[in-house]
């Protein structure tokens, strides 16, 4: 079973709708143990990230995560659900899971004609192979919504970038984790495709060029 992740957060309905799609079978929880017990784990969002920091430590959601994490379950973050497995967030000032090592900002623009936040359709670029963005082309476009963005501290955990006045990471993984800023839900055929890609993960990937020792 793969399980949502229900924090209120929001966006739960669309995700569980592409999951359909794909033949994946997945249901909400809150529950502490249900997370425990997922084959794998969609761990969804939209919102500000004060609240949902929150929301998961008042219901030991942060704890259920890291341990299922620590315990090797695949986990596909997805926007919000992405940024709060950084260190810190901008956004409230806001202590997040440390996922990854990293911070959210904001956006500082210099250009009048873009705007906060960042809304449509964006190319994703890959910058290194990983099962959950397998077959995702040059030109592939996905969508976006957001103010905020992700600034890992390690080259080796961006998986993708694309463009808004500057480049910016877009797609992280670790280990289990992967991550995408987009809305792989939003996204059309092509956002189907990544989770068809999560349903197959085994949640086995290192970075390329990175040789773990044995």
């Amino acid at each position: 079973m793969t399980l949502i992740l229900d924090y209120d957060a929001g966006n739960l309905g669309s995700v569980k709708r592409a999951c359909t799609e794909v033949g994946l079978k997945a249901e909400f929880s809150a529950d502490p143990a249900a997370v425990a017990q997922a084959e794998r784990i969609i761990f969804p969002g939209v919102g500000a990230a004060g609240s949902a920091m929150r929301s998961l430590a008042e219901r030991g959601l942060d704890v259920a995560l890291k341990r299922a994490i620590a315990n090797g379950t695949p986990v596909l973050g997805i926007c919000l659900g992405m940024q709060v497995s950084l260190e810190y967030s901008e956004e409230n000032d806001t202590q997040t899971l440390g996922l990854i090592a990293g911070r959210v900002q904001r956006f500082q623009l210099n250009h009048p004609e873009l705007k906060i936040p960042h809304m449509g359709w964006n190319e994703v670029r890959v910058q290194q192979p990983h099962p959950v963005l397998a077959g995702i082309e040059a030109g592939d476009e996905f969508y976006f919504v957001h103010g905020y963005y992700p600034k890992p501290t390690a080259p080796e955990h961006v998986l993708a970038v694309t463009d808004y006045e500057d480049d910016f990471a877009c797609a992280l993984g670790k280990d289990n984790y992967v991550g995408t800023q987009f809305h792989p839900e939003k996204s059309g055929r092509v956002g189907l495709r990544l989770f068809e890609n999560f349903a197959k993960w085994d949640g086995v990937w290192q970075p390329e060029g990175v040789i773990h020792a044995q």
